[in-house]
């Protein structure tokens, strides 16, 4: 029986589809990215699209029985508090991070945390010989008799070895190597990539096992393919981190079933990934003694509270236009904080270069660090260290205000936990905040009032 064919030009950047050939993509402005594939739809697919209905028809929303155990814990806590308190069932995850940052390594010891509670679980790699999984594994010491490896690339060899074996957990790495014989484009294309997943997300929903989908990301940070592909899954998750430096944050942008505003904080190790149980602990541990610069303030991630030390030098420039170099920070945020201290503080840094750092590798962009950011720039120019015991936190506004921040009373213990006895706070905060005994808490508010305080 005759196929039949569809041929047109996709964008590989963001998936946009045309009938002829463009040089300048009009969805996502980039150049050169469109490229010519060919669907080939056959006649037996068309009849077997009614099978892939979830639902026959509609029911009563109270109707609907849910069990009390309704998540899978992996036994990583940090991993576990970023998906929301465990796994959904059914749930899709895709996990996005650059090369070499740990997506498999960590996704091979969630598997084996299920595997050691009695869960069978399969991990597909499209990327591995299973000789080459087993020698990661053994390294990593994650070798059990629950854990399936597999390596295979086509996605309908996959639905048949789904069914045979049934897991209660899956893990495809990487969605980008996956291939469906229907296309005649080539794995990691925006037709592969898509149709994959769409067959993927099926699966999940009608058999309830939950599946990670490991991506690969492109050079601006995104993760590679259509980008239908963030809006068909539950859940997705970013591994950041510097690779020259130790640690990893796992951060959700995307979570159906838990707060987007969780962190895991991980480090790495020559037997894997660890749990950073007290991050404040950690990105504190090599903080300077009485360096100008140098201070410490709290940014809430999600429900956790963590201090950090912003790092901030300013030297006299050799150029007509002073520099602004910041790492970890918003470039802009900083940017409009320093011609508030210009303006409204009168210190004249449109001569000077300014770098800032966030000690660690960390990345924090909560307009709660304002006011640390402020005072690490006016210690730097003023010479003049901050006291060691000593924490601010509050946003500021553009006429020099300090507003009130949320989980005022969280970070303040968290404050009085890790040793500080004086803390600045906005205060609007003050006022509604109760008492925290042990710990010198001083309300501001304006930027002028924190530097005579801190100075």
């Amino acid at each position: 029986m005759k196929k039949n064919s569809r041929t047109f030009f996709c964008c590989q950047a963001c998936g946009y589809q045309t009938p002829k050939w463009m040089g300048k993509c009009p969805d996502c402005g980039q150049w050169k990215t469109f490229v010519e594939e060919m669907q080939i739809v056959k006649p037996s697919q068309e009849a077997r699209r009614n099978t892939l209905s979830l639902q026959s028809k509609p029911v009563p929303i109270n109707s609907i029985k849910l069990e009390d155990e309704y998540r899978l814990l992996t036994g990583i806590n940090e991993f576990d508090r970023v998906l929301g308190g465990g796994l959904v069932p059914g749930t899709l995850v895709l996990i996005g991070g650059t090369p070499g940052i740990g997506k498999s390594t960590l996704m091979l010891q969630a598997l084996h945390g299920l595997a050691n509670m009695g869960h069978k679980v399969l991990y597909v790699s499209g990327e591995e010989s299973i000789k080459q999984i087993s020698l990661r594994s053994k390294r990593l010491s994650t070798v059990s008799t629950n854990l399936l490896v597999a390596s295979e690339i086509d996605i309908e060899s996959i639905q048949t070895m789904i069914k045979e074996t049934r897991p209660d957990v899956l893990v495809i790495d990487s969605i980008q190597t996956m291939f469906n014989p229907d296309l005649t484009s080539a794995p990691g294309s925006v037709s592969q990539v898509r149709e994959s997943a769409i067959k993927l997300m099926f699966i999940a929903k009608k058999t309830s096992v939950p599946i990670f989908l490991v991506g690969h990301v492109t050079k601006d940070g995104a993760i590679a393919g259509p980008r239908l592909l963030e809006h068909m899954v539950d859940t997705v998750l970013y591994f950041e981190g510097d690779r020259n430096h130790v640690f990893r944050i796992l951060r959700a942008v995307k979570n159906r079933f838990g707060s987007t505003n969780e962190i895991g904080v991980f480090e790495m190790n020559e037997t894997g990934l660890t749990e950073v149980v007290n991050p404040s602990a950690i990105f504190l541990s090599e903080r300077p003694v009485n360096t100008p610069g140098s201070v410490v303030t709290s940014s809430m991630e999600g429900t956790r509270p963590i201090l950090v030390e912003l790092q901030a030098l300013a030297s006299s420039t050799n150029f007509g236009t002073p520099r602004r170099t910041v790492l970890g920070l918003d470039q802009n945020r900083v940017a409009l904080l320093v011609a508030v201290m210009e303006k409204k503080m009168g210190m004249n840094l449109i001569g000077h270069d300014i770098f800032m750092n966030v000690a660690g590798g960390v990345k924090v962009d909560e307009p709660a660090i304002d006011m640390g950011i402020v005072s690490a720039i006016a210690s730097s120019f003023l010479d003049k260290p901050i006291s060691d015991a000593t924490l601010v936190f509050g946003e500021v506004g553009l006429t020099g205000e300090v507003r009130a921040v949320s989980h005022i009373e969280t970070r303040v213990n968290e404050t009085k936990k890790m040793g500080f006895s004086k803390c600045l706070v906005p205060e609007s905060n003050l006022k509604r905040m109760t008492e925290v005994k042990g710990i010198d808490v001083i309300g501001i508010t304006t930027v002028a009032k924190a530097i005579e305080i801190l100075f």
